[in-house]
Parts: C-alpha cells; sequence; structure tokens
C-alpha cells in the first residue's frame, strides 16, 4: 500500500467519524433544572418567558391627582430626580403668537394657498392615497 492510498483511507475514515458525529442526536432530554436559572447580581433569579424571551413587566407610571398642583404646575415637566415641575404663569407672560396657534384640524385644502408648498404636499399625499386606493380595487 503506498502512502497516498494510506493516507486517502485516513481521510476516509476521519469524515466518516466527523460526519457520524454531526448527525449523531444531541438532544439532552434529562436535563437538569438549573438552566433555568440565572446568575444575576450573584443572586439566583427565574427566567420568565419561554420561547419568546423574558416577559417586560409594565411599569406603572404615577398620575397627579392634586387639582390644586394640577391648576399651578406643568405635571410631568421635571425629567431630573430633584427638583420641581414648571410652574404656569399668568397668560400675559407668554407671547401673542401662542394664542393664535391652530390645534384642531388641518385647514381644508381650498383655505390654503396653491402657491405654498404646503399645498402641493397637500395634494400629493391626497393622490397617493387615491391611487393606493384604485390599485387595492384591481384583481390583479
Amino acid at each position: 500500500m503506498s502512502f497516498s492510498s494510506a493516507y486517502c483511507l485516513l481521510n476516509v475514515r476521519r469524515t466518516a467519524i466527523s460526519a457520524f458525529q454531526l448527525n449523531f442526536p444531541k438532544k439532552n432530554y434529562a436535563k437538569k433544572d438549573s438552566a433555568s436559572v440565572s446568575m444575576l447580581g450573584g443572586a439566583l433569579k427565574k427566567k420568565k418567558g419561554g420561547k419568546l424571551g423574558p416577559v417586560v413587566e409594565k411599569k406603572v407610571l404615577p398620575v397627579e391627582t392634586d387639582p390644586e398642583k394640577l391648576v399651578k404646575f406643568v405635571c410631568g415637566s421635571n425629567i431630573y430626580k430633584t427638583g420641581e415641575d414648571v410652574a404656569i404663569k399668568p397668560d400675559s407672560e407668554y407671547p401673542d403668537w401662542l394664542w393664535t396657534l391652530r390645534t384642531g384640524p388641518p385647514p381644508p385644502l381650498e383655505e390654503l394657498d396653491p402657491e405654498s408648498l404646503e399645498y402641493w404636499k397637500r395634494v400629493r399625499r391626497m393622490a397617493m392615497r387615491r391611487n393606493n386606493q384604485l390599485a387595492k380595487l384591481k384583481r390583479f
């Protein structure tokens, strides 16, 4: 037997062994229950959840119910751990344009100036919606 044929025979034997090892079932049916325990901060805590991962518990945010504080402060404006919310000032302290802001629905298309960018953006959006609705009605 030549050296090259012995080398080929050895390679065939290795691939057969590695193929057997790759196809060997590696399911651990008798696993210990300790696999579902994680070490976080040195304390044992059970993991919650299954296939989709751990379940995130919803954080309940406190709601201000004191009417005096609701009238005098902008509740929730303080983002820091210390300090308090911003106090509401009298109307004369705020600029005049603040009271003329449109808080309702957007103006109809007829009220907009055809020379403005807002007008043409609205026309384009309406045309795209119309085309999408027509595309839904097509069979194929």
